[in-house]
């Protein structure tokens, strides 16, 4: 699933094409892929509204409309991309929502397994569950990750993972930010003293800020709007290296799972304490 650098290089990829541009036509395969609203009332209320501004929270693509916002959540295999309708790419057969532009381009919502969902809503808080804070926002300090770790006993990696913890970190970027932190995944979330949550606080922003630089990672379906690939799986330090020498010390990579996510982490440079 998209994460957060993942999330943010697409919406940086649709500011240029797609600010500025009204809508005039809905074209959906299925009434399903529109959560809320209903269909009718999602056509009903976004034609003719322009798009204002394209933002992101947690692994949310918002667009800011002149009267609501328009939401979307690429789930495992979505893609979101503007093209015209006779330049979009042959092999992308999954389309399942198309929003007709002023220019005569849509805005296209592909996605295979059908898990991504769209949202029109007023607000934000209309569509989200309990966000937690954004890792790469200023009011998300260590002081702040201190006190959420308090009195929580599960295992960090799992913690992480919990959008209403911190939010947009998934399974890649929670498996390379503990290890350059040097924390097991399966440590009590509760048991990292002063030095290690100071340390994972700068890991997490280190390993989101070089997955925006890399422009995300392209391991499966992810693509970026202009149908790229990203970068950051090149730069991996443990996730999907099962087996191979540690970047660091050398030690094979090994994997487990935790919250049933395969987790990757290398037992030299991670210690189960």
């Amino acid at each position: 699933m998209p994460e957060l650098p993942e999330v943010e290089t697409v919406v940086r990829g649709l500011r240029a094409p797609l600010i500025g541009r009204r809508i005039e036509s809905v074209w959906y395969e299925r009434e399903k892929v529109i959560q809320m609203p209903s269909a009718e009332q999602f056509t009903a209320r976004i034609i003719g509204q322009t798009v204002q501004a394209i933002s992101r929270r947690a692994k949310y693509i918002i667009c800011q409309l002149d009267h609501d916002i328009l939401a979307v959540h690429l789930k495992m295999t979505g893609r979101l991309f503007v093209a015209a309708p006779v330049n979009q790419p042959p092999e992308d057969r999954w389309v399942r929502l198309r929003l007709g532009l002023d220019n005569g381009e849509e805005l296209c919502f592909s996605d295979a397994r059908r898990f991504g969902r769209v949202y029109l809503a007023s607000s934000v808080e209309e569509i989200t569950p309990a966000l937690g804070p954004e890792p790469l926002e200023d009011d998300f300090t260590p002081t702040i990750l201190a006190q959420q770790l308090q009195g929580r006993s599960k295992a960090i990696k799992a913690l992480l993972l919990d959008q209403s913890f911190v939010a947009g970190v998934g399974n890649i970027y929670a498996d390379e930010a503990l290890h350059r932190a040097g924390i097991h995944p399966q440590r009590p979330a509760n048991s990292l003293t002063k030095p290690e949550i100071k340390r994972l606080y700068s890991t997490i922003r280190e390993v989101l800020n070089k997955g925006i630089e890399y422009q995300g990672a392209t391991l499966n379906w992810y693509r970026k709007p202009d149908g790229s690939r990203g970068e950051s799986q090149d730069h991996f330090y443990v996730y999907d290296r099962e087996g191979e020498p540690c970047l660091t010390c050398g030690a094979p990579i090994v994997k487990i799972r935790v919250a049933q996510r395969g987790t990757h982490y290398c037992p030299h440079c991670q210690p189960e304490k």
